[in-house]
């Protein structure tokens, strides 16, 4: 019988931020229902938040440990079917190594370990299990995104040529970590963090969006970093040259010390034949420059798109669709390849198209190189 995928939570308790996106994304299709969770490190905590969540009792657990290792004595046809994991990036790891470890598939935020180690260790795990893993770059969601990247993979702005790629945001313009906002304290504290600060939170999504729109890899890269407001441990400003694997040229930089921004995801490709641009902040559009021709401007539900795009918009044209949107679309696929796992058969290719193990990998390798280049004397730092 046809039912829900079943998912259990670990963090996004009371206060978190992210852990609410997740659960309204994950909802948003019918597809998926959260039917546990350990959403604290503190057992009392966990016990209040599933309860807000009017979740049964004897289904919140006070620690990750207890909730994978009880769920999976629960029979098939209640127990949960993965965990999403929207905690601090030191306790990625912990949790999504028990859960393939334990039969359970995952979704996890953004970057995906701690470091470098303990993202290879998941990528071999997953490839032993065979079990589903994705990783909520949720900008990889929206369909000009997808618009764009079906364009340059079917060639029609020719061979890339450059890549700009920016990220500003504004928010960490002043000392918040010394205040009690939770998000600055956690994501300016290394121990908690990793290695790196602006270009660990968002610099990794603009080198997933260059490379998931253009299909190319980073090659090398020459980086600076910066920490710009006095006190901080981790950067909150960095600009790196990049180039990629056919020769093309690019700038990516991402800053949370920009003053007036908000979340300025912005991204321009240029090619032999023209050039695309696309903004997070108005996402239903796509600007197309042409070298020999006017202007264009799709827009998500308007005219012939790609298939790719249409099967990922939701709603009719001119109706906005934003954040949540397409982080819910990568949850549907999600849970469209956990079904099809469950079944025994392939899922719909057009249903595959969401960041896995072995792009949080290349996420953690970017951290960790940009951090090398950046204390490096050298100019340029091989990817």
């Amino acid at each position: 019988m046809k039912r829900k995928i079943r998912m259990g939570m670990v963090g996004g308790g009371r206060g978190a931020f992210i852990g609410a996106v997740h659960r309204m994304a994950a909802a948003l299709d019918g597809e998926i229902e959260l039917v546990c969770g350990a959403f604290s490190s503190n057992p009392k905590k966990s016990k209040l938040s599933g309860a807000d969540l009017y979740l049964p009792a004897n289904r919140v657990y006070g620690t990750y440990q207890e909730m994978i290792q009880k769920e999976a004595q629960l029979p098939e046809g209640e127990r949960m079917d993965f965990i999403s994991i929207v905690t601090p990036n030191h306790m990625h790891f912990g949790p999504a190594e028990m859960a393939l470890k334990n039969g359970f598939h995952v979704v996890c935020d953004k970057p995906i370990t701690f470091n470098l180690k303990e993202a290879k260790a998941l990528q071999k795990l997953v490839k032993k299990t065979g079990l589903i893993f994705a990783l909520t770059h949720n900008y990889t969601g929206y369909p000009m995104v997808k618009q764009a990247k079906m364009m340059i993979a079917k060639g029609k702005l020719g061979k890339v040529r450059k890549i700009v790629v920016e990220y500003p945001q504004g928010w960490l313009s002043t000392f918040l970590e010394g205040s009690d906002q939770k998000q600055a304290a956690w994501r300016t504290d290394p121990k908690r963090s990793g290695i790196a600060g602006a270009m660990g939170d968002i610099g990794t999504h603009a080198e997933n969006l260059a490379e998931y729109i253009s299909g190319l890899k980073i090659k090398r890269m020459c980086a600076d970093l910066s920490i710009l407001v006095d006190g901080r441990l981790l950067d909150d400003d960095g600009n790196v040259l990049l180039e990629f694997n056919n020769g093309a040229k690019g700038i990516l930089f991402a800053s949370q010390i920009s003053a007036g921004e908000e979340n300025n995801l912005k991204i321009r490709i240029y090619g032999e034949k023209g050039g695309l641009e696309w903004h997070q902040m108005e996402p239903n559009s796509l600007t197309v420059r042409w070298l020999d021709k006017s202007m264009e401007i799709m827009r998500t539900g308007v005219g012939k798109l790609y298939p790719e795009a249409n099967a990922h918009t939701r709603l009719p044209a001119g109706h906005p669709e934003g954040y949540l949107e397409a982080f819910a679309n990568i949850y549907r696929n999600f849970a469209f390849c956990v079904r099809a796992h469950q079944s025994g058969k392939k899922p719909n290719k057009m249903y595959t198209d969401f960041p896995t193990v072995d792009d949080g990998v290349r996420g953690m390798q970017f951290i960790e190189k940009v951090v090398a280049s950046s204390k490096s004397k050298s100019k340029w730092t091989k990817f």
